[in-house]
């Protein structure tokens, strides 16, 4: 195994194939970047915003402005907003290839990039608050590389990286980018984000006879289902999570499958990585990072890789030893409800202990007085609770589950089942969006995952929302969608997609042959008869029939 120091990554050259799809060489790395590096220095740039989802041409933009001293922004997403606030700080915003290759000129001569100038500006995720701007030098980016691999270098040898994560925060940066790049591994190009393309980029290692390392976030650790390949998946020499706490039972389950733990590690764009662990609760401290307690019982880290001497957590931690602790949650996220402190952390862990949830997220919403709501994704038993024995009866086993845990005053007042928490690129949760599910009226419509179809003739795959408002009175105990309301759906649908007239004048042949009921995917036939002024329609299930009938329309001119 060869190592070459970020600052010298274009003195120095790995034989070997860095990445494919299209295929990168470290010649071939090194000459983009020269003529990128080029094109910047006779344009005059001095600050570039960049975006871009595939890490080689990533690293051709990176190691080229860097060439020439050119500061790299890296915002989590590219929409107008993130642009405009930008627009005063960047001369150049990039995010295809194709800019790339538009700035190449005659290359400048290889040198040694600059360790002590912020030539890096990361974004943070933005999931609770404005995202926050924070520069790095490549001296801190190369000091914390130097510990990732003296941690897992031995054992990962050649193994080839991938990951669910992408490469514009300092995680998927380090992990996926530029620790692989300096040790010469194989990484692949795209971010994957979904179980099945990590499964089949797995596969191919294994039919190559080549180890792999997993880069991903928690979101989709814990949602990988048991319909893959486990006994194969099981090779996989090493799984990295981060982003967020991955689920205790989650970690036991992967642990089950893949014969391993997974490896979570505990940082922050501002801090870098801080520790790390493999089941349990107890975080271990990086190499040379030294860690402390604040007064009020957040975490206190110092490392090679900060720009501050010391930096300070909002995390409550209790410390085991100089190197280990066990985190208590996020000092921020506690509030006072009738001059009561409430950790929402601790809460939301509670709920997640008990054995119908998958995750819970709290939050404090006002209505006529402050009360804590909660939003709840339900595994397979919980969802089957709430088919069969109805909403009330759920939230009322969930309250008394959480009653053991807390006072009563703390006991949500609110509750709202979804199918996936908001979540950003990095798989953290948009606190912004659970509070405006939170807010938010219960749905009344239907979840549309794919729309086919012309003229007079559509097709609807639907998913039905786990807290639909008409299963509370339909039945309370055994929720099941009314008839009225599939009629309705029938006709709001295909009035978004169709030209009908206006008026509804009656039913013709309706027929309900099986109960729709929560989370069922349904298929959603509709044809409109323009002569006869009639609308078709049939609900669908696994191709068993659900509810037919025709709609009558009023003439738009009768």
């Amino acid at each position: 195994m060869s190592w070459i120091d970020l600052q010298e990554l274009l003195l120095q050259q790995h034989p070997q194939t860095l990445a494919g799809s299209p295929e990168l060489q470290h010649a071939d790395l090194i000459e983009q970047s020269l003529c990128f590096a080029a094109g910047l220095q006779q344009r005059k740039i001095k600050s570039i915003a960049l975006y871009l989802l595939d890490a080689g041409d990533l690293a051709v933009a990176l190691l080229g402005a860097w060439r020439v001293g050119v500061q790299v922004v890296l915002p989590g997403d590219m929409q107008a907003q993130t642009q405009q606030r930008l627009s005063a700080q960047v001369d150049v915003f990039i995010s295809d290839i194709s800019q790339i290759h538009g700035f190449f000129t005659d290359p400048l001569p290889a040198a040694a990039l600059a360790l002590d100038e912020p030539l890096l500006i990361l974004s943070t995720s933005g999931s609770t608050a404005q995202p926050k701007l924070i520069p790095k030098t490549l001296r801190q980016l190369h000091n914390e590389l130097q510990v990732l691999e003296q941690l897992w270098g031995q054992s990962l040898q050649q193994a080839v990286f991938m990951g669910s994560v992408i490469t514009q925060h300092i995680y998927g940066l380090l992990f996926r980018l530029l620790w692989p790049l300096c040790a010469g591994r194989y990484f692949i190009r795209q971010h994957l984000p979904f179980a099945e393309e990590l499964q089949q980029h797995s596969m191919a290692c294994i039919a190559q006879q080549r180890p792999f390392v997993w880069v991903c976030s928690p979101a989709l650790l814990k949602r990988m289902g048991s319909n893959l390949d486990w006994p194969q998946l099981a090779k996989v020499a090493q799984v990295f999570s981060s982003g967020g706490a991955l689920p205790e039972k989650s970690g036991l389950d992967l642990a089950e499958k893949l014969k391993q733990s997974v490896t979570e590690v505990y940082g922050s764009s501002e801090t870098g990585g801080i520790a790390w662990r493999q089941g349990g609760q107890q975080w271990h401290t990086f190499p040379q990072v030294c860690i402390s307690q604040q007064e009020n019982g957040a975490l206190a880290v110092r490392s090679p890789w900060l720009a501050v001497e010391t930096e300070y957590t909002s995390d409550a931690v209790e410390l085991l030893s100089p190197q280990s602790f066990i985190l208590k949650g996020r000092l921020d996220r506690v509030v006072k409800l009738e001059e009561k402190r409430i950790s929402l952390p601790f809460l939301e862990d509670s709920l997640q202990q008990h054995p119908w949830v998958a995750e819970a997220c709290l939050a404090v919403t006002q209505s006529g007085r402050a009360s804590i709501s909660a939003l709840i994704v339900l595994n397979e038993q919980g969802l089957h609770h709430l088919r069969n024995s109805g909403r009330r009866q759920l939230t009322e086993q969930l309250r008394q589950h959480l009653s053991g845990y807390c006072e009563a005053m703390a006991l949500p007042r609110r509750w709202r089942f979804i199918e996936q928490l908001p979540l950003n690129a990095q798989g953290k949760i948009i606190h912004s969006q659970v509070m405006d599910s939170l807010q938010q009226e219960r749905p009344k419509l239907p979840i549309v995952k794919q729309v086919t179809g012309a003229d007079f003739n559509w097709q609807l795959e639907l998913k039905i929302p786990h807290d639909l408002a008409y299963f509370s009175g339909h039945f309370p105990s055994a929720p099941v969608l009314p008839g009225v309301v599939q009629v309705d759906w029938a006709l709001h649908l295909a009035q978004q997609h169709m030209s009908l007239p206006s008026d509804f004048a009656g039913m013709e042949v309706l027929k309900f042959q099986q109960l729709v009921r929560p989370a069922d995917e349904v298929s959603l036939s509709l044809r409109f008869e323009p002569e006869k002024n009639k609308l078709y329609f049939a609900f669908t299930m696994a191709d068993t029939p659900c509810s037919s009938g025709r709609i009558l329309l009023a003439d738009q001119h009768g």
